[in-house]
């Protein structure tokens, strides 16, 4: 069986090819894609076809993917979350020096000055541009997953005071942090008692204007603060005013708008904290890795709508299904598999949600059975989708 893929934004080949050779890649088939694997191509709007069965988004961010649109329509989306997080964790280590010693207004002055004196000139005007050090300098991050936590880590190398705020992080990468990063409880924390703060965390309704008047007038004078996660987690008006108080030494920022622009003490950079050759290599590969999975087995890895899923296939068929989460439902699939004759080899069942995903696996041969049990699961008003999948 051949599976199609369409892509979007240039995604890189090296890394497209960890889909191996039952995938066709923006084919003729691309019409009617299996699949999307996408960077920054904006879907709302879009009317997904009836064969698109999953979105992988080469990256960690999925505003750009109507998710609650793709959930009802039984698509699965996936992200690919750590693979450009050294990417971002080198961007805002050097924003932190840049920031500490000035160097880009250092480098325009420079470049102001003409003559022969101009060695006179840079160590006349050199002062101005002294600087401090990180060193011994406190950093709040206030998010500690896949790229906070690298932050976290290696500010404390260079020799920083690093607090850590995160109420949600897994046991996992709780394991990956130093020990030496404090964590706190209340995000208020790290408002307070910081030289530098930085933030890494999903927009979301409660994420949104994180940093608002309260938690500006929270912070010391010459606080300097870095977001390379999401524009929307700063209200601009209140980080106008605190720039003006002198709250706010310097905002350095991944995400322009024109309000922005062309501001004093304000440093914007193109969205390019994670465009590095390494880390569009590493999201093509995460992303081709769990499309491929998914097709072949139907297994989820790194969904951002549906749960985690993984189970072995041993059984000559596997299907999957996509329902609403209903009371009884995992009775009522394994009541019409009984009914047909057909033994359970394997079921597992996972809920995230207003709906849920099942793999059933059959100690089934004959394909007849199996076919007329697809048919029943597709006439079910609380299925969503269904997928046969036959043990290579």
């Amino acid at each position: 069986m051949v599976y199609s893929v369409k892509t979007f934004n240039n995604i890189n080949q090296v890394g497209l090819k960890e889909l191996g050779n039952h995938f066709q890649i923006d084919g003729d088939l691309a019409e009617n894609p299996d699949a999307f694997i996408l960077r920054s191509q904006n879907l709302h709007g879009i009317e997904f076809t009836k064969n698109l069965k999953a979105i992988a988004r080469a990256g960690a961010g999925t505003n750009n993917i109507p998710i609650a649109d793709a959930t009802a329509a039984g698509i699965v989306v996936f992200n690919t979350p750590g693979a450009n997080a050294n990417a971002v964790k080198e961007a805002v280590l050097a924003s932190i020096l840049m920031s500490a010693r000035d160097y880009i207004a250092a480098n325009a002055w420079v470049n102001t000055l003409s003559g022969d004196d101009v060695p006179k000139q840079v160590e006349a005007g050199k002062k101005q541009f002294a600087g401090s050090e990180i060193s011994g300098k406190t950093l709040g991050v206030i998010g500690l997953g896949a790229i906070g936590g690298r932050i976290a880590n290696y500010a404390q190398r260079l020799g920083m005071n690093v607090l850590g705020y995160d109420p949600y992080v897994s046991i996992e990468t709780a394991w990956n942090i130093s020990h030496h990063v404090k964590r706190v409880d209340d995000v208020k924390e790290i408002f307070a008692n910081c030289d530098y703060i930085t933030v890494h965390v999903p927009l979301t309704d409660e994420t949104r204007n994180t940093f608002d008047s309260e938690a500006f007038g929270l912070m010391q004078k010459g606080t300097v603060v870095i977001n390379f996660a999401r524009g929307e987690l700063v209200d601009n008006a209140a980080l106008f005013e605190a720039i003006e108080a002198g709250v706010v030494k310097r905002y350095i920022t991944d995400f322009g708008t024109e309000e922005l622009l062309n501001k004093d003490k304000i440093t914007v950079f193109p969205h390019v904290g994670g465009s590095t050759a390494e880390a569009e290599l590493n999201c093509a590969i995460m992303a081709g890795k769990t499309i491929r999975q998914f097709m072949e087995t139907g297994e989820i890895t790194n969904s951002v709508n549906f749960p985690n899923v993984h189970q072995a296939l041993t059984a000559p068929y596997r299907i999957t299904l996509i329902n609403k989460n209903v009371p009884n439902i995992v009775a009522k699939i394994s009541t019409a598999v009984s009914e047909l004759g057909i033994n359970i080899d394997n079921i597992i069942n996972r809920s995230k949600g207003d709906y849920a995903y099942t793999l059933l696996d059959l100690d089934e041969t004959d394909k007849a059975k199996v076919d007329h049990l697809v048919a029943n699961f597709e006439a079910s008003d609380n299925i969503v989708r269904v997928r046969l999948i036959a043990k290579k």
